[in-house]
């Protein structure tokens, strides 16, 4: 049977997208790839159905096992890889072992502990339903790790990600991720011992190999840590000097894909294992931040057409052939696999409630789930049958993963009924409770400068940021943090933007910071703003908005506000005092700055001040 699929899929993968040529089938494949897994993943959010079933759907759509339009399957595949490799990247990027070391009470004896349980099950039922060796390997690995993004959206919806629970979850994911990491890369190195052993016969001259292969994947390792943490960072703030958004982007690219084109080509490392690794030693940089907030962006893009391709492989009639071997590895992913991490977080001396709220959010798997069943086909060990199970069962596990987690928290209630509950969070210390407060959007470089004043100052804030480790860590540290976008309205309001004394803005894109001040002020109309600018008439555009409606406001030109921080030094330094310096300056800030291309015309700037009589 599986041969007649193969087959079908051959027959049916020459029909590209009604006969566009060949010349054009990479930017047929694409518009039509993230057009489809846009409409799809929009109807899915809508849905409230995790985005990533849009994207499986939109590849299914397109596939060749379904009617209408078929893409390119093969320049997709291609397109996927590069999207795994910028997926790898962003993980690095990501990770956090300061998130990991402040609960490791409990994760560091529970995950792995979890992990065995649950891929030591799912490798049983996969030798008991035949798939043999290779099958048990790449089922045990794919059910052994959740969807980061999918436990953190659960828990931020409950408003519990900033809770005990919260931070335990956002810890185990990351165990959880490095343990999965590990196993890719040690799977191509042990694929062929696994697959000669499934045939009774192992070669003398594997285990050189596979030790000559273990060296090289430990001497790519050291060479990261030893070099490569050094080495990369630096590279990036030379870059960063230079004052190019666009060449800083291109720099982090060229940086993991470098790598990881180095640690295929002298290592023999997969170059995801490069990627990662490269995002790592990002990671303990400065300038992390902002690597995270120019590379991200394209991680997902190509993040999803990674879904979409293994959408197109994935034959929908899987679903009647093989409907048993579904309903098995669902059930250990949403049931088994819940069900041992609540009774671990139990027996970790975690409350009934909260270990039933992690465990449930737990039942559902990552995109590493896709990323080991495509790695099991190109490696031998799982043929496209089994990995049409193993996505149709993570379908499952994703789709009902916000219901399972409701029924689990009400069960959590009941058993918990009488129960003298855990300390609540003093009168104040949520966002719903806080009045007069500042709603502070982004966390980068200024951002963080501002939170530390308010910090000092004793003031009450909430911190609106796109980037999940940036928030974890935020969370971690006691801060309030609300993960979103803040030109979303929902977002702003769980930050509590109507009740709010002042908006400040810290977005670099000038369009989306004259949104979030547009959203921020529909909710509070009398909302005092405080905005960042990069150029004269971006500022002059908030002043006259901001004094229109009526409300306090004040729009900052960085490079301006930069500039006369050094004019004021520069001030005292020739003897004036601070008193003289403030005057001098205050008169130059309320001159409109010159347009940048004012000097190179010969006219010269009012700067504000009674100007001398020549004396020639």
């Amino acid at each position: 049977m599986a041969a007649s699929v193969n087959r079908r899929h051959a027959r049916t993968r020459v029909a590209y997208i009604g006969g566009v040529p060949s010349d054009s089938a990479l930017i047929a494949t694409i518009a039509v790839g993230i057009g489809a897994a846009f409409l799809l993943g929009a109807l899915a959010t809508k849905l409230r159905i995790p985005a990533v079933v849009g994207y499986l759907l939109a590849g299914i759509a397109l596939g060749p096992f379904t009617p209408g339009i078929v893409a390119n399957t093969s320049l997709a595949t291609q397109l996927a890889d590069l999207g795994v490799i910028l997926l790898m990247f962003g993980v690095g990027l990501q990770l956090s072992f300061r998130d990991l070391m402040a609960v490791r009470q409990v994760v560091l004896p529970g995950a792995p502990m979890q992990v065995t349980l649950t891929g030591g099950a799912a490798a049983l039922a996969a030798l008991a339903l035949g798939w043999g060796h290779g099958g048990a390997v790449v089922a045990g690995l794919s059910v052994i790790t959740a969807s980061t993004v999918v436990m953190l959206r659960g828990l931020e919806a409950r408003d519990r990600l900033d809770s005990p629970e919260g931070r335990i979850a956002i810890g185990w994911s990351v165990a959880e991720d490095i343990l999965t990491v590990f196993a890719l890369v040690i799977l191509p190195v042990v694929a062929p011992a696994i697959m000669q052993t499934a045939g009774g016969i192992i070669s003398d001259g594997l285990w050189p190999a596979l030790l000559v292969s273990l060296a090289k994947i430990v001497a790519f390792v050291a060479l990261m840590v030893f070099v490569g943490r050094r080495l990369v960072p630096w590279l990036l703030e030379q870059v960063a000097r230079l004052g190019s958004r666009e060449l800083f982007t291109l720099a982090v690219l060229a940086v993991a894909l470098g790598v990881g084109t180095l640690a295929s080509r002298l290592f023999g490392v997969s170059f995801a294992l490069g990627a990662f690794l490269a995002g790592v030693v990002i990671s303990e940089s400065e300038l992390s931040h902002r690597a995270a907030a120019d590379a991200l962006p394209m991680r997902d893009a190509f993040a999803v057409l990674f879904f979409v391709s293994v959408g197109m492989l994935f034959d929908p009639t899987i679903v009647l052939r093989r409907p048993v071997e579904i309903a098995v590895m669902a059930a250990i992913v949403v049931l088994w696999k819940s069900g041992v991490m609540t009774m671990l977080l139990r027996l970790l001396g975690e409350p009934i409630r909260g270990a039933l709220l992690i465990g449930s959010a737990a039942g559902q798997v990552a995109e590493f789930t896709f990323i080991v069943a495509a790695l099991g086909v190109s490696l031998g060990l799982v043929d496209r049958e089994i990995q049409a199970v193993i996505i149709a069962a993570s379908l499952i596990s994703i789709t009902v993963n916000t219901p399972f987690v409701t029924l689990a928290v009400r069960l959590g209630d009941r058993l918990s009924a009488g129960v003298t509950p855990p300390a609540e969070p003093r009168a104040g210390s949520r966002v719903e409770d806080m009045r007069d407060h500042v709603v502070l959007v982004g966390y980068g470089r200024v951002g963080s400068t501002v939170a530390a004043a308010l910090q000092r100052a004793g003031a009450a804030y909430v911190v609106v940021e796109e980037i999940e480790r940036v928030v974890a860590g935020l969370r971690l540290q006691g801060a309030r943090a609300v993960l979103g976008d803040a030109t979303r309205r929902e977002v702003l309001d769980r930050a509590g933007i109507s009740r709010a004394k002042l908006l400040v803005v810290t977005a670099p894109e000038p369009i989306r910071a004259r949104r979030i001040v547009e959203v921020a002020r529909e909710a509070r109309p009398a909302l005092d703003v405080a905005v960042r600018t990069h150029s004269a008439a971006e500022q002059e555009f908030f002043e006259a908005t901001l004094e229109a409606g009526g409300a306090r406001g004040r729009a900052v030109y960085a490079e301006r506000e930069a500039a006369l921080g050094l004019a004021h030094y520069a001030l005292q330094s020739i003897g004036r005092s601070d008193d003289q310096a403030d005057v001098v300056v205050d008169a130059i800030r309320e001159v409109p700055p010159p347009p940048p291309d004012s000097l190179l015309m010969g006219e010269v700037p009012d700067s504000g001040m009674p100007r001398r009589r020549s004396t020639d």
